[in-house]
Order: C-alpha cells, then structure tokens, then sequence
C-alpha cells in the first residue's frame, strides 16, 4: 500500500489495482498515516522513497 501511495496513486487507482473499494483503500492509507505519523499523503510519499520502496524519477 505504501508503495502504491509512493508512486502517487489516488485511492481510486489503488483501489482498482488491488481489486478493493475505494473505502477499504481509503482506510488503508488512514491507518497508514496514523502508524507512521505522517502528516499527510505527501509525508507518506517522502516516508516510501527513504524506505527505498518508490526509486526516484529520473
């Protein structure tokens, strides 16, 4: 999922690529936030290429 939000994906594309609701995509990436203490989608972004699970563009 962190990958997924890394690679800037809205919850609506994550949700069709995982086969899930929009929902269940939603409150994936809330508990992401809340696990890792991120702010927002774009903290989550910066925490996915320090993870090394997104490479950088080119």
């Amino acid at each position: 999922m962190l990958t997924l939000v890394g690679r800037g994906m809205s919850n609506a594309e994550i949700a069709a690529h995982l086969t899930i609701s929009a929902a269940t995509a939603k409150a994936h990436v809330g508990r992401l936030l809340t696990k890792l203490d991120a702010r927002d989608r774009v903290h989550l972004v910066i925490i996915a290429y320090e993870a090394g699970l997104v490479a950088p563009p080119r």
